[in-house]
């Protein structure tokens, strides 16, 4: 293996909201802050360089345009895709519109700043 995804970096307007956001939807904790406030977020036990990649959740107040040219799927690791549907609506995610056709396996939600994705229908083994 040449390379390995060690953080996702998403533009936020409120880092601190979306941060919140995450750590919940995946467990996560906070790992640090940065002088221009963004704030990384990861795996309670690894942190940086572990086995999933961290989140750093950098202020932007550039307006998203268009669709998103990459998003984020997850699968639950404890709980069947329902029950993970509505655990995942509760913490603030929303359910988006891009165009499916209703008959996916997978469900496409939004964030707290409206950014797509997916939760898919296979259950994983936790790490």
């Amino acid at each position: 293996m040449a390379c390995r995804i060690s953080e996702l970096v998403i533009d936020a307007a409120d880092p601190d909201r979306l941060a919140a956001f995450w750590r919940k939807v995946l467990g996560y904790v906070e790992l640090g802050r940065e002088d221009d406030g963004s704030i990384e977020i990861g795996p309670p036990d690894a942190g940086f360089g572990g086995p999933q990649p961290t989140l750093v959740l950098s202020p932007s107040s550039d307006p998203r345009t268009g669709k998103l040219r990459l998003h984020i799927d997850l699968n639950a690791t404890d709980r069947d895709q329902d029950t993970e549907l509505e655990r995942l609506l509760a913490l603030g995610a929303r359910r988006a519109d891009v165009g499916q056709t209703g008959t996916e396996s997978w469900h496409v939600l939004a964030d707290p700043e409206g950014n797509e994705f997916c939760l898919l229908h296979a259950r994983l083994q936790p790490l």
